[in-house]
């Protein structure tokens, strides 16, 4: 049986013990049998793969590659992984360069095959990628407890990312809109519908900027990186969420409401 993260209590609370007992959580999840199989595999074949054929003809390598970059419901879509892999990032008509979530980008410049070449075999690379495949894999785990906590957990590491390949504060902007997990977090802590994401995309950037600086005192993405905002940052997603869920009826007490008011 696979570990299951502790997660005894929902919304902020359950944040606070989660991030308390993560570092003893994540050991015992590392040493699970799926993902010492997988990770060990990762590590013994993934120099040998030079070219985003090779890696796509590999269902074990491309589920570890994927998954690390939270891109694993796209296992079986392989000739669009193959052109994202082949076409690198270095020119700007790159198929990952076209798409919104940059998550695609990230991917593909770190394997390389179409940059510089591929980077597999370097020093440190399979170290790399297993990392952050521990890391969302956890994630994973602790969202098919409470989705709202995985997104909290793998908001440091993406609020990095995306600060880290674009300059300027509006090209952050822009790339947490494209980050669907970055954007939920940011939607959700600012009180915005998911249904926000169809208005303008330039309305759309005026109205984070303009409720960031009211809820949280800046309008810049960076500033997110500190740990004290981060949190406020999560906290108010996670009460908000709560709330949400409290205020939203279960169909249970919805078909009890019509049954008492039929009784009267």
């Amino acid at each position: 049986m696979s570990f299951q993260p502790v997660i005894p209590l929902g919304g902020y609370a359950g944040w606070r013990f989660l991030t308390k007992t993560i570092s003893s959580q994540r050991a015992q999840f590392d040493k699970s049998a799926q993902v010492t199989r997988l990770t060990s595999y990762f590590r013994d074949k993934i120099a040998t793969v030079r070219k985003a054929d090779d890696l796509v003809a590999d269902r074990r390598l491309l589920q570890v590659a994927l998954g690390a970059f939270g891109l694993a419901d796209d296992i079986n879509s392989k000739a669009f992984i193959r052109k994202i892999l082949a076409d690198g990032t270095l020119k700007s008509d790159a198929l990952a360069n076209r798409l919104s979530d940059k998550r695609y980008a990230a991917f593909s410049r770190a394997f390389g095959f179409g940059d510089l070449g591929a980077r597999t075999a370097l020093p440190g690379f399979a170290d790399q990628i297993l990392s952050r495949y521990g890391a969302r894999q956890f994630e994973v785990a602790v969202g098919e407890q409470d989705d709202n906590m995985r997104l909290a957990l793998g908001l440091n590491d993406q609020l990095r990312e995306l600060t880290a390949n674009s300059t300027s504060n509006r090209a952050q902007w822009f790339a947490v809109m494209g980050s669907p997990p970055t954007r939920r977090v940011f939607e959700g802590a600012l009180g915005l519908p998911s249904s926000f994401g169809r208005l303008d995309i330039d309305q759309q950037l005026t109205t984070f900027t303009d409720r960031s600086e009211r809820l949280f005192g800046t309008d810049r993405i960076a500033d997110f990186k500190a740990p004290e905002l981060q949190e406020k940052l999560i906290r108010t997603f996670l009460m908000r969420a709560q709330i949400s869920a409290a205020a939203t009826p279960s169909g249970a007490s919805v078909a009890l409401s019509l049954l008492q008011s039929g009784a009267n």
